[in-house]
């Protein structure tokens, strides 16, 4: 905690997990695929996070990037990966689902929700995608969500901000509504302050050239707009520091 301010980094990485912890972070989303958005980590990666780092870790529970609505085998997909991630040390679990038209999908995070306590849970950006979001953080308040994690429906935090005030305002302490989305040290002030949250949540990543030698320019390994092979995202000690250090600092 930063005098109230709670700062939660999402990795895909050990050494982003190390240099997160370093940096001050109170928590970490660990993730695998951050260029999608973040999917399901390897058990791998949990345990060796897991010995490396005290603060909790939440682990992602999403079987695929794209749209948040998923068939019966992905399902199933999900549920064995919370117990995995419960079997393997992660603190706390983040997931989130909707129906066809945009609505929380009630049936479906209940089920998830059995499986995965005790443990917290927080519901992801699929929040962003719902079509009535003051309707859907009710839901999810009913349903034993501890905290939602939001851009306020719109591009980032920031642009996001009138909405991430009244969720807040709205949820009066029943669950946490955390901002996230493109949050760096040009922003935080004015997102924590205009929002009134007491968490929130960034990536706080450098680029970080590859140790490679020998390259092959002409070859990719996903498609034609992914990132270089020989540039790696990591999260920067000094970034998290900064911002850990601007939060300290509102109060």
């Amino acid at each position: 905690m930063s005098n109230g301010f709670l700062m939660e980094v999402c990795v895909d990485s050990v050494e982003s997990a190390v240099n997160a912890e370093r940096g001050g972070a109170g928590r970490l989303e660990l993730c695998a695929n951050l260029m999608e958005g973040g999917t399901t980590p390897s058990i791998g990666l949990l345990q060796v996070v897991k010995q490396c780092i005290r603060v909790p870790v939440f682990v992602m529970i999403r079987p695929r990037g794209g749209d948040f609505l998923y068939s019966d085998r992905e399902v199933e997909v999900m549920k064995a990966d919370v117990r995995l991630a419960k079997q393997y040390g992660a603190d706390g679990l983040v997931f989130g689902a909707l129906t066809e038209d945009g609505r929380v999908d009630t049936e479906l995070c209940a089920a998830l929700l059995a499986v995965s306590r005790p443990l917290p849970v927080t519901f992801h950006r699929a929040f962003d995608m719902v079509y009535d979001p003051l309707a859907a953080l009710e839901t999810l308040i009913s349903l034993g969500f501890e905290r939602v994690l939001t851009s306020g429906c719109d591009s980032s935090a920031l642009e996001g901000l009138p909405l991430i005030k009244r969720l807040t305002e709205q949820a009066k302490g029943r669950i946490v509504v955390v901002p996230g989305g493109g949050i760096t040290e040009r922003n935080l002030q004015r997102i924590l302050e205009g929002s009134g949250a007491s968490e929130f949540h960034c990536s706080a990543r450098s680029a970080s050239d590859s140790g490679m030698k020998f390259r092959n320019p002409s070859v990719t390994m996903g498609g034609y707009l992914s990132a270089s092979e020989y540039s790696i995202k990591v999260a920067d000690v000094a970034k998290v520091r900064t911002l850990n250090a601007i939060a300290k600092n509102i109060l």
